[in-house]
């Protein structure tokens, strides 16, 4: 049924339909229509994306799609019941494996810096205070309600027990990045850019580099670097130290860091936005099977903490930082 979409709405008449990642596409004369979901965003929200992704593809990333107009103009259609875009990219030929990820992603912040129009509606910076507090104050809220009765099972037991601790972080990230704010003068690397939501090793796909819009938002730049990290620690928190030096080392040849950077990557990194997410999936899945899988989760995320807190002591060591020449304040805490 898509095809006859793809025809009524775009007057695109596609040969072939194929799956890319979780997607499904379609292609025509070296070009392929990936129909996407923008994930509640409204018109508005999707223009401004269009935006970012033509400056993008003027800069010379061919890896980042058109999101198409159909045939009235508009960017998002209806098509059973269901809201859809479509991106339209070049097909490249499949890449093996992806190489120097660190140098691609420091060249589309770059790009991404360049930006020559205003970004309101998907923009986060320096948001994040404001956000952690509010997750923060709802997570609370939740425990509260539950100290005073009998836990339904375990791992209500487990967040009951486990809160104060992660709080207590929380609240030392909030610090971390509130002084970041007031010591330390921003420089031009730390301009705002397109970021990604959670950028992690397979953000721009496997056989085909797909950037999807859908994934972006305007942030900083350790946005990008934190979560990359994060997902590759707890991927394997055993051999992550090589991949994180070799990283870091690509990401600075083309653009090193400055003072503040450093500082913002690490105030997000000690957010334990794992234990976050975690918690607000299990009281807002339906799913018994999925409330298991993030019981275990939990678990495993509560028998890490100090395995987590070695970590976090040792990031800028591993990852290269200059953390004398800069003067990076470390937490006390982590060293006792």
């Amino acid at each position: 049924m898509l095809y006859k979409m793809l025809e009524t709405h775009y007057g695109i008449v596609a040969k072939e339909q194929i799956k890319i990642n979780t997607f499904d596409a379609f292609k025509r004369d070296g070009w392929v229509y990936i129909i996407a979901n923008p994930r509640g965003r409204e018109e508005e929200d999707v223009k401004e994306l269009s935006s970012l992704s033509q400056h993008l593809r003027g800069h010379g990333d061919q890896h980042v799609p058109i999101i198409m107009p159909a045939k009235d103009g508009k960017l998002i259609i209806n098509w059973e019941q269901q809201n859809c875009c479509v991106l339209a990219v070049r097909e490249v030929e499949r890449q093996q494996r992806q190489t120097k990820l660190g140098r691609k992603l420091a060249k589309f912040h770059e790009r991404g810096r360049r930006v020559p129009f205003q970004i309101e509606r998907s923009s986060r910076i320096g948001q994040w205070k404001v956000l952690w507090e509010k997750r923060l104050e709802q997570m609370e809220k939740v425990w509260n309600g539950l100290l005073f009765q009998t836990p339904e099972d375990e791992f209500e037991r487990m967040f009951i027990e486990s809160f104060p601790y992660y709080m207590g972080l929380t609240e030392n990230a909030i610090q971390y990045l509130v002084d970041t704010e007031l010591d330390d003068e921003p420089l031009e690397i730390d301009s705002g850019t397109v970021c990604h939501e959670r950028f992690a090793l397979n953000t721009w796909g496997g056989t085909y580099i797909i950037k999807n819009p859908f994934d972006w938002v305007f942030d900083h730049r350790s946005r990008d670097l934190a979560e990359w990290t994060r997902e590759r620690y707890f991927r394997n928190n055993q051999t992550y130290d090589v991949e994180l030096k070799q990283f870091f080392a690509e990401y600075q040849s083309i653009a090193p860091l400055s003072p503040f950077s450093w500082r913002l990557l690490y105030a997000r990194l000690i957010f334990p936005l794992h234990y976050f997410d975690c918690i607000e999936n299990y009281y807002t899945t339906h799913s018994e099977q999925e409330k298991k899988v993030l019981e275990d989760s939990l678990s495993k995320i509560i028998r890490q903490s100090s395995e987590n807190e070695r970590f976090l002591a040792g990031f800028f060591q591993i990852s290269g930082a200059p953390i004398n020449r800069i003067n990076l304040p470390q937490l006390e805490w982590l060293y006792h």
